[in-house]
């Protein structure tokens, strides 16, 4: 069966990478640029310094600093009144994977109508948008090298996900040195929803010999520098490591498929506001635990690639060293549990297990995993994380 692999135009990757970004813009023939990043790096400097590294190149900057963790389409609409205000010619998006999926959202907006929650689910979007040119700030989300946005639609209370070719940032410049001030409990729970994108990326049913390689890859990298960064955060080859596993796994799921873990995980995000990668990290074991029939050898794959199981091991009894495995990952990085999260309140869980399962399927995702769920096993696996 052929398969469809969309990557950026140019990916920049390595120690340095950001002096690139001027270069890239000017190749791209803009001159006008709005910069897409939210208020901790408008306050610690970092998006002035990209700022100035732009204007220094005669590129004029504005900068739109208001993205909230979890993006909204208020958020999207305000960035998109920004860009047309300015005159902008590109965006270039600066932080996490909220900064980048809102300037996503906001460059199909410039050449297609709204509302945006038209663009829904999976190949909707009819238009290119704006060039965009991505530089992440943390190793998790992968977002710079995806076609995929989410996004919160504030008035039904729900996170749209969206995927199509024409969300593909232009440009990604990854440069690992942004990662280094992250914090120990940022670092953890990225990594792990790196972690994840590369799991589900490999037991996909979407799954290819295209996307296997990256996916392996990316999970080999995170189980070898994943606690080294969170326990020595200036330590450059750790974070250069999970900053490549981090584009891998965004490369390997965005032309694969995530799976339930990510379908369970954004109904948690736009009901009671838990960061993404924490979510992941929560629902991980248990998904795994519940998805290892359906993929018994590739799970087991996954346990030798950690070094949670050798070739000496059934792949039954691999899968089960595998969730042991992410058990312990999750208790070193000090993950918690649903029921531990501020402003998670059991009786507001309870009464919103059915729309959450309802939602989690709605996405698609689930559909893409080794076992497919019903919604009451989904309803059961909420509980297993509470």
């Amino acid at each position: 069966m052929a398969v469809t692999f969309n990557v950026p135009a140019a990916v920049v990757i390595g120690e340095g990478a950001l002096a690139e970004l001027p270069v890239q813009v000017r190749r791209l023939g803009c001159r006008r640029a709005l910069l897409v990043t939210d208020a901790f790096f408008a306050g610690n400097g970092l998006a002035d310094r990209v700022a100035r590294t732009l204007t220094e190149a005669d590129v004029a900057v504005r900068v739109f600093a208001d993205v909230q963790p979890d993006p909204t389409d208020v958020n999207v609409g305000d960035g998109l009144a920004q860009y047309r205000a300015f005159g902008a010619d590109i965006l270039v998006a600066l932080g996490g994977g909220s900064p980048i999926d809102a300037a996503k959202a906001i460059a199909i907006l410039t050449t297609n109508p709204g509302p945006l929650r038209e663009y829904m689910g999976y190949h909707k979007v009819p238009r290119a948008g704006a060039p965009l040119v991505a530089v992440p700030t943390t190793a998790g989300t992968g977002s710079e090298v995806t076609k995929v946005s989410v996004i919160t639609d504030t008035e039904r209370g729900v996170k749209m996900m969206m995927l199509d070719v024409h969300l593909l940032p232009t440009v990604a410049i990854v440069d690992y040195e942004l990662s280094l001030s992250m914090p120990r409990d940022l670092t953890a729970h990225v990594g792990v929803d790196t972690l994840t994108h590369g799991i589900e990326a490999y037991v996909s049913r979407k799954a290819s010999a295209m996307t296997d390689p990256l996916a392996l890859s990316c999970i080999r990298l995170v189980a070898q520098h994943l606690a080294t960064a969170c326990s020595e955060p200036g330590n450059r080859e750790a974070r250069a490591g999970m900053s490549l596993a981090a584009a891998q796994g965004g490369m390997a799921f965005a032309n694969s498929s995530v799976c339930l873990v990510h379908g369970m995980s954004r109904p948690i995000g736009a009901i009671f506001h838990v960061a993404h990668g924490l979510s992941n990290a929560m629902l991980l074991p248990a998904v795994t635990r519940f998805s290892l029939p359906g993929a018994p050898a590739r799970y087991a794959t996954i346990a030798r690639v950690m070094g949670h199981a050798t070739e000496a091991d059934s792949d039954e009894a691999a899968g089960r060293h595998l969730v042991a495995g992410l058990e312990r990952l999750n208790t070193t990085l000090g993950v918690p549990r649903l029921r531990d999260c501020r402003g998670v309140d059991r009786a507001q869980f309870d009464a919103e297990l059915e729309r959450m399962a309802q939602d989690a399927l709605a996405s698609g995702s689930p559909g893409n995993n080794p076992v497919v769920p019903t919604a009451a096993e989904i309803v059961g696996l909420y509980r297993d994380a509470w």
